[in-house]
């Protein structure tokens, strides 16, 4: 009944997911490439969460 109060997870995963490529960015200009290759498999993972969250609700 009240569907349109609950949160979405998927907008809040979202945010996640582009700090963490935002994170990803700054490490790389700042030249730490190992902290840029951790914190972009993070977002990659969080990317799948969301892919599976989507792929859930169509269905």
């Amino acid at each position: 009944m009240f569907s349109f109060l609950k949160k979405n997870p998927v907008k809040k995963l979202n945010k996640q997911y582009e700090a963490k490529l935002e994170q990803a960015m700054h490490a790389q200009r700042n030249g730490d490439i190992r902290g840029y290759s951790m914190l972009t498999a993070e977002a990659e993972a969080i990317l799948s969460q969301i892919k599976a969250l989507e792929k859930a609700e169509t269905h």
